[in-house]
């Protein structure tokens, strides 16, 4: 494991959540206390907290028959309120300032918002303040949730360069099989050399949570290979924080690849977030996945669909239809058709804001 200096912390709601389906007050407080702990050592955290349903069900009752999205909703909307004067009220008495910060994955679309809330979190942090991340369900549509809170943890990370994305569940990582199962043995390394692992993660979610190991091992691998340490733990562990500072922690541990530039970064997660799609032709592809750094002309791009402006995110693709990587257009989508196949233009997508999935 890797020295930390500026990490980010995903609380599961199954962490945070007993069998019966209300908060765990106890194992908030030990966490908090541990957070604390690391905060004073002179780590920079940055908390991605669930639970928010736990709460809010603990507190309002609902009719069985009601919609079930709108008792999230609600759950999710009274129970935020709830679990942030939870964490408010503990790491007061520690005399901890905390910071509320409740995002859509609009959010992380657009550059310019994306900066302001990267921003805004360096400040605090540079403050000693701790934020508190979580989705703003009330006003997200299915369509544009988050996965789960493991994507808004990873998205996080890399906005704020982070060097390590830890991720609590209810398990001490990734296990060969069940990890009921006593044969089941733990992952303890993810190497990028190493063969799939996904094939031993069981397809089932968590009882409380959205997603399952299977989102937290995609996750991790992208934010592993942005060039982030990930940590799966048990945050139901005791002294779970205080064994990751000593280095004795009992976990899945991914091997980070070369750390990449920021707009990089932003990009890696953009998959969901473009407007337009090019198709490039076979001699700008392999030029773009070549040694030499290039940029992508007019000149190797055969197909331009969707309206976009300067700044929008782009899918690119090959003749063939794969997906190929992304990356941010230098100008309008207006611009790019007139000047698709031509010589001597200016570059569509600047080498630093292009990202490819198969050769970075």
């Amino acid at each position: 494991m890797l020295e930390s200096k500026v990490l980010v912390i995903k609380i599961g709601s199954n962490v945070l959540t007993q069998s019966n389906g209300l908060p765990d007050l106890e194992r908030m407080q030990h966490l908090v206390n541990q957070i604390h702990g690391l905060i004073s050592s002179g780590k920079k955290v940055v908390l991605v907290s669930s639970g928010a349903v736990a709460f809010g069900r603990q507190s309002i009752p609902l009719p069985e028959k009601l919609n079930p999205v709108f008792k999230k909703q609600i759950w999710a909307s009274t129970g935020q309120i709830r679990l942030i004067n939870q964490y408010q009220q503990f790491f007061g008495n520690l005399n901890q300032h905390i910071a509320q910060i409740l995002v859509t994955k609009e959010d992380f679309r657009d550059r310019k918002h994306f900066l302001n809330m990267k921003n805004c979190i360096e400040a605090l942090l540079q403050q000693g303040i701790l934020p508190i991340i979580n989705e703003n369900d009330t006003v997200t549509i299915t369509e544009l949730m988050f996965t789960d809170n493991d994507e808004l943890a990873s998205l996080t990370a890399a906005m704020i360069n982070a060097d390590t994305l830890m991720l609590l569940t209810n398990v001490d990582g990734i296990f060969t099989g069940n990890p009921s199962d006593p044969s089941s043995e733990l992952v303890e390394k993810v190497a990028f050399s190493m063969p799939e692992v996904s094939n031993y993660i069981s397809a089932t979610k968590s009882s409380f949570g959205r997603g399952g190991m299977l989102t937290k091992y995609t996750m991790a691998k992208k934010s592993a290979d942005l060039g982030i340490q990930v940590i799966i733990a048990n945050g139901k562990r005791d002294g779970i924080l205080d064994e990751f500072a000593a280095k004795s922690l009992r976990c899945t541990w991914f091997e980070p690849q070369k750390v990449k530039n920021a707009p990089k970064k932003w990009l890696a997660h953009g998959a969901q977030y473009y407007k337009g799609e090019i198709t490039i032709n076979e001699g700008a592809k392999n030029s773009l996945s070549s040694t030499v750094i290039r940029s992508l002309l007019p000149i190797g791009i055969t197909k331009i669909e969707g309206e976009f402006s300067k700044g929008d995110i782009l899918l690119i693709r090959d003749e063939t239809g794969h997906k190929t990587g992304l990356g941010r257009a230098e100008y309008t989508s207006k611009l790019a058709l007139e000047r698709m196949g031509q010589k001597n233009q200016k570059p569509l997508i600047h080498y630093d804001y292009l990202y490819l999935f198969d050769h970075e």
